[in-house]
């Protein structure tokens, strides 16, 4: 029976210093499903003081100690892949196959490769006459999303603990079970009792109770801009660190060398993916503004082909989205597509036929979008594709950095080096070339308004550890 009204706070289960509680909704039925617990600044200053006290001891733990309990971690893990997935499908709405092999499989993958890194990374090294040391920050306030929980929390746990920190978790309020799965995995791994901590709770409240927190040593936030932006004003006086991983209006440019059917393909199908609720989803695409029509209608073949139905049904290749709230939000971005002249190619307002209930969107393809329009401006994160013309490639690479956002990009060609250096122009953490997916060790992370901070792999441990030099001894 997972813990939904308590917190796990130094190594036990305690009842919530408040009696609020919320009811958790599920997306493809519109019914509340059970009520978590909400959280205070009293449980979030009962777990920080857990966490400071555990610090004193496992920041003094040995790499061996370390990779040992990563690896019990990642077998307890294991086990509990299916339950982790069901759990995410419920309450995000992703098809179960997405769930339990993409959401959670991506949690259960950066705990392994943090383990990877962590048994040979340098935490020390010479330098002249002095050792640089590698150690770790404190006390981590770690704030995640809805749209990928497990993968998110797992990618900020995983190397935190790595570091030898200790941690509070405030999970998203609409996707809190796989969350509290995963502090019953930790604790079945025997982390000790306050390392990690996690607290239910709301924004506004427990978020902004973390990031104010002067026993806080750093805040480690994953979700929109704008929240981003104020859990940042919130840490400045205590000038804690501030790691974020925030929004996207993600570029694909296909260009005119490139395979025309297979870069739709896989555009169309990488935006619509995950419902379209993903940061770093393909949501413009740039394509050569004479092969407008001819990419809209390839677009509209493959969005034709995605089944929108029940997360449990068999075929089903699109759930809905997380919740009303983001489905009026979808609606009214694509009305202003509309509304301000963009050629509606497929989909639109409404549900997809023959859905009355749940929070499903239409698969919606927009051609001949200007980078003025609101489409193109702002994170719709729904399954809303928009496919904009350029008329050579220095032209597409302007309108990709167009943006305030720099998470992503994606560059199609049929000569591997001409888009590799497109991917070099490109203002943005990462750039994905003719649809190889993200390599894990390898940093993940956004410029400008997408965040200022690097996960995943040795980038990703390096996150949570301050650099420290030693001077006084003698010059190898």
């Amino acid at each position: 029976m997972v813990n939904r009204l308590k917190f796990y706070i130094d190594g036990a289960w305690v009842e919530p210093a408040g009696k609020k509680t919320r009811p958790v909704v599920n997306p493809a039925t519109e019914e509340a499903m059970y009520d978590i617990a909400l959280g205070t600044k009293a449980d979030v200053d009962k777990a920080v003081a857990a966490a400071r006290r555990a610090f004193v001891t496992f920041s003094r733990t040995s790499r061996d100690e370390r990779v040992a309990l990563l690896t019990r971690i990642a077998d307890a893990y294991k086990k509990r892949l299916k339950e982790i997935g069901a759990a995410i499908s419920d309450e995000m709405g992703a098809p179960t196959t997405l769930a339990e092999r993409a959401q959670a499989g991506a949690g259960l993958g950066h705990i392994l490769t943090t383990i990877d890194v962590l048994k040979t990374y340098k935490f020390e090294e010479p330098l002249g006459s002095a050792t640089v040391v590698r150690e770790p920050v404190g006390v981590i306030g770690m704030i995640t999303p809805w749209n990928w929980p497990l993968n998110q929390i797992a990618c900020k746990v995983a190397p935190a603990l790595a570091a030898g920190c200790t941690m509070i978790l405030k999970p998203s309020e609409y996707t809190p079970t796989s969350a509290l799965i995963f502090a019953e995995i930790l604790h079945e791994a025997g982390v000790p009792k306050g390392v990690f901590n996690l607290v239910n709770g709301l924004g506004p409240e427990v978020g902004a109770a973390m990031a104010e927190h002067p026993g806080i040593d750093m805040i480690s936030f994953t979700g929109s801009t704008r929240a981003g932006i104020d859990v940042a004003q919130r840490a400045a006086p205590t000038v804690k660190r501030v790691s974020q991983e925030l929004g996207g209006k993600s570029p694909n440019i296909i260009l005119d060398d490139a395979d025309l059917q297979k870069a739709i393909a896989g555009g169309v199908a990488h935006c619509f993916n995950n419902s379209g609720q993903s940061c770093n989803a393909p949501t413009r695409m740039l394509v050569p503004q004479v092969k407008m029509k001819e990419a809209a209608a390839m677009a509209k073949a493959v969005a034709e082909k995605a089944k929108a139905g029940d997360p449990k049904a068999e075929g089903t290749t699109m759930g809905p989205v997380v919740n009303q709230i983001q489905w009026e939000k979808i609606q009214g971005l694509i009305k202003k597509g509309i509304d301000e002249g963009a050629t509606l190619v497929i989909g639109g307002l409404g549900r997809p036929e023959g859905l009355n209930k749940g929070f499903y969107v239409r698969p919606t393809v927009f051609a001949d979008v200007t980078n003025d329009m609101t489409i193109a401006r702002e994170e719709v994160f729904g399954p809303v594709l928009s496919i904009m013309g350029y008329k050579d490639e220095a032209e597409a690479v302007t309108i990709a950095n167009d943006t305030p956002y720099g998470l992503a990009g994606y560059v199609w060609s049929g000569d591997t080096e001409r888009a590799r250096k497109v991917a070099r122009e490109l203002r943005a953490g990462n750039v994905n070339i003719n649809g190889v997916p993200n390599e894990r060790a390898a940093p993940f992370g956004g410029y400008k308004q997408s965040g200022n901070g690097r996960e995943w792999g040795k980038f990703g441990l390096e996150e949570f550890l301050e650099v420290k030099a030693i001077a006084g001894f003698s010059p190898a």
